[in-house]
């Protein structure tokens, strides 16, 4: 039958579906539908939809009803999905492995189980794995329009960041830009027009979004491996001609790349402020930084924020433009984000 339902483009349908969930709109007796690039969100009530969002009428299945994990659970199971992989973090085995068969007897699309078996360690910042079913540790993973393979014990990835990352990758040749560009006097740059550099690039879930609105990017990062994957990804998502990946540490590319770059990612928290040198080196005359940290709720920002200024301001005119907390990392601690202008 025909209901109401919110239309988007697909590479906006994760936001969106979040944004009406968050306002319980989302009628869930029906189906998501996607057609001709299109998703089509069912909704209770069309009137209560925010201005901004296109509502039509769409014939979509009715939902069946689905088994979940915790229907064959006494609990609620907590756990992460990533492409067709649960992530658990589960110190007790008995209880990550009945969470396991649960969720594969469950109506989850899920063929991996995977348990955190350490922390994030070393200079590449991988973990360790328990392998509870599948065959591997290499998944590949959907974003916002975008699909990046990737092997969980040999790159660094999180799911958790999705929304940051695009966040800041609509800022890439976006209205809002050009509309800051016009009230400061500058002309608006074009889109295909912006050099992005990665310092700390991974499989790309910064670079592969960036150049699919046109930039062309510099991915640099010291795990051999994620710079594989890169490539792979820039092939898999049609952007390989405007993606360089580099395999080095960025203390010794950025030289190369003097003056070059209009947007820089520093996502290293806790130790990007010792690159802050690099990124000031590679940024252009008129570049935004945006510098990832990880501080005590008393002071998130303080401490990047003065790092910057040090390094920076001798040669070029510095302005926080949005102070942004990503997410809690740890009891009293912070992960932002600075989005910094740097014009010289």
């Amino acid at each position: 039958m025909e209901v109401p339902c919110v239309r988007v483009e697909r590479e906006e349908g994760e936001r969106t579906r979040a944004t009406l969930a968050e306002a319980d709109l989302i009628d869930d007796d029906y189906e998501i539908a996607v057609a001709d690039g299109w998703l089509y969100v069912p909704v209770r009530d069309p009137d209560a939809v925010p201005d901004g969002y296109e509502v039509v009428e769409r014939t979509v299945d009715e939902r069946r009803s689905q088994t979940t994990p915790a229907d064959l659970l006494s609990f609620e199971p907590s756990y992460e999905r990533l492409g067709r992989a649960a992530l658990l973090d589960e110190d007790d085995p008995d209880r990550a492995r009945a969470i396991a068969e649960a969720i594969l007897e469950s109506d989850l699309p899920v063929e991996t189980v995977l348990n955190k078996a350490s922390k994030v360690k070393g200079e590449t910042r991988v973990r360790d794995w328990e392998l509870l079913a599948g065959e591997g540790t290499e998944v590949v993973h959907r974003e916002y329009g975008c699909e990046f393979a990737l092997d969980l014990a040999e790159v660094y990835f999180s799911p958790r960041l999705a929304t940051e990352r695009h966040r800041v990758a609509e800022q890439v040749g976006s209205e809002a830009s050009d509309a800051s560009e016009r009230a400061s006097g500058r002309s608006p740059r074009a889109s295909s027009e912006e050099r992005a550099f990665d310092m700390f690039a991974g499989v790309g879930p910064f670079v592969i979004p960036f150049a699919k609105r046109g930039a062309d990017c510099v991915g640099v990062d010291v795990n051999e491996t994620a710079i594989e994957y890169l490539r792979e990804n820039a092939r898999r998502n049609g952007v390989e001609d405007r993606v360089t990946p580099i395999c080095d540490d960025v203390r010794e590319v950025a030289p190369e790349y003097e003056n070059w770059a209009d947007r820089i990612v520093m996502n290293l928290p806790h130790s990007a402020n010792a690159f802050l040198e690099s990124a000031v080196t590679a940024a252009g005359d008129d570049c935004t930084l945006h510098y990832y940290d990880i501080q005590h709720e008393d002071d998130p920002f303080g401490p990047g924020e003065r790092a910057i200024r040090e390094a920076a301001e001798s040669e070029y005119e510095v302005t926080v433009e949005t102070r942004h907390v990503v997410r809690s990392y740890a009891p009293h601690e912070l992960n932002v984000c600075l989005d910094v202008r740097l014009e010289r």
